[in-house]
C-alpha cells in the first residue's frame, strides 16, 4: 500500500499474473453486455461457477474446506435454480443504489477487520466487487444513473486492492473463494430489493431461501483460520507458493 506503483509494476511484471488479469477484464466486458439483456440475478447466476473451479487443481482439500465449497456450490445452484424467466425489467431509485453503496463499504471495513487475515480482505472484496456490479447494472439502464460509472471504477478498484492483500495473506478459498461467493450471490439480493425482479413463487421461494442458509455455511467454513498461513512461517509459505 505504501508503495502503489512498485507493486502494479511488480504485478503487471509477472506474465502469469498479467494473462488472468486480461482474462478477467474481457469477461467483465462480457458481464457489462449481458446485464444489458437479462436481469441482475440470472446473469449473476450464470457467472457462479467460479467457486468450484477454485476448488481443482490446489491439492488435497482440508475438511472445513470442503464443507465450505460443498455448501458454497450447492446453495449457488439452489438460487440459479430458484430463478423463474422474466424480462429484464427495472431501474433502481438512485438513493437506493447510493444506500446500497454505503452499506456496501460499511459491511466491508467490518469483514477486513473482524475475520481473520485472508477471509476478511476476500469478504471484503467479494463485497465492493458485488456493489460495483449493482452500480453496473444501474449505470447501463442509462440516464442520470451513468453517473454511477465513476462509483463502479472505484469500488472495482478498491476491491482490487483488497484482493491482491488477501493473497498474500490466505489460501485460495478463504480469499478468492469467499470473494467469489459474495460476488455472486448479493447482487441476486439487489436484484430482488432495489430492482423490482419478482420474488420466485411455489418450490422456488424454499430454494432461494434454503440457497442463501448454504451460502451462509460455505461462507463461515472457508472464513475458519487456517494455521498454515498464520505468522511469518505462514506467509513465507504464501510467498513461496
Amino acid at each position: 500500500m505504501r508503495h502503489p506503483i512498485r507493486s502494479l509494476h511488480s504485478l503487471a511484471g509477472n506474465r502469469r499474473w498479467l494473462i488472468g488479469f486480461l482474462g478477467g477484464i474481457g469477461g467483465w466486458v462480457l458481464y457489462v453486455a449481458a446485464l444489458r439483456l437479462a436481469p441482475l440475478s440470472l446473469v449473476q447466476a450464470a457467472s457462479a461457477g467460479g467457486i468450484a473451479v477454485l476448488a481443482l487443481g490446489g491439492g488435497r482439500l482440508r475438511p472445513q474446506e470442503r464443507i465450505g465449497v460443498g455448501a458454497a456450490v450447492l446453495g449457488l445452484v439452489l438460487l440459479a435454480l430458484s430463478l423463474d424467466a422474466h424480462p429484464a425489467v427495472g431501474r433502481a431509485s438512485s438513493l437506493a443504489v447510493i444506500a446500497w453503496f454505503a452499506g456496501s463499504l460499511a459491511a466491508a471495513a467490518i469483514a477486513a477487520v473482524v475475520l481473520p487475515r485472508g477471509a476478511g480482505l476476500g469478504t471484503a472484496a467479494g463485497v465492493l466487487y458485488a456493489a460495483g456490479d449493482v452500480g453496473t447494472k444501474a449505470a447501463v439502464a442509462g440516464g442520470r444513473q451513468l453517473l454511477f460509472a465513476p462509483a463502479v471504477l472505484g469500488f472495482h478498484g478498491i476491491a482490487f486492492v483488497c484482493m491482491q492483500l488477501a493473497f498474500q495473506r490466505g489460501a485460495r478459498l478463504a480469499t478468492a473463494g469467499l470473494a467469489v461467493l459474495w460476488t455472486n450471490a448479493l447482487p441476486i439480493v439487489a436484484g430482488t430489493l432495489l430492482f423490482g425482479e419478482s420474488l420466485p413463487g411455489g418450490w422456488r421461494s424454499g430454494a432461494r431461501v434454503t440457497a442463501f442458509a448454504l451460502v451462509l455455511v460455505g461462507a463461515v467454513a472457508l472464513s475458519r483460520p487456517d494455521a498454515r498461513f498464520d505468522g511469518p512461517e505462514g506467509l513465507a509459505r504464501l510467498s513461496i507458493d
